[in-house]
């Protein structure tokens, strides 16, 4: 008897002091904390060139396999961010907040070609077609979500992932 009163009295103390796992940095859960917000340069945020000139000669009768470009522009501010770990990777998953109703197809863009990062910071900008013909509307009728899955092997360079709005970004560290 005396010896089951004191097994359960050891084992529910070792169950308590695991309490603490939750929070320290061992937990895969707690690699990528919070996000931050910050304000974003407006010179960043501007496109150069004059959209309506072609960049290249084209003539009407000679037909090029063109890549297809996306249309999108970014999305005035970035309300949330978070880094969701799986057993492959992670999925990157970004809420934006578009100046109008109607924003579609919205993708996280990467900044760098073949999504490298660049001094352990993996940088995104989060884009979507927006017509500019539609109402303002509520914020919560103009609230949009992209997300993408990045692999273990992109993951043991960074240290930081930064998503990009118009306005502001948001970064989370490890």
């Amino acid at each position: 008897m005396h010896r089951r009163v004191f097994l359960s009295m050891t084992g529910a103390l070792a169950l308590a002091g695991c309490g603490g796992f939750r929070d320290s940095r061992i937990n895969p859960r707690n690699w990528f904390g919070r996000s931050t917000s910050r304000a974003r340069d407006t010179a960043a945020a501007s496109t150069g060139g004059n959209p309506l000139i072609p960049e290249d000669d084209e003539s009407i009768f000679r037909r090029r396999n063109r890549e297809e470009v996306y249309p999108g522009t970014p999305v005035d501010q970035i309300t949330a961010l978070a880094v969701e770990r799986t057993s492959d990777g992670a999925i990157i998953r970004a809420t934006g907040q578009t100046a109008r109703q109607g924003a579609f197809d919205v993708r996280l863009v990467p900044e760098q070609p073949e999504n490298a990062p660049v001094g352990g910071v993996l940088s995104y900008e989060l884009q979507a077609v927006q017509p500019s013909e539609t109402p303002q509307g509520p914020a919560r009728t103009r609230q949009v979500h992209a997300g993408v899955f990045v692999s273990n092997q992109t993951l043991e360079q960074v240290t930081a992932v930064r998503v990009r709005g118009l306005r502001n970004e948001r970064v989370s560290r490890r």
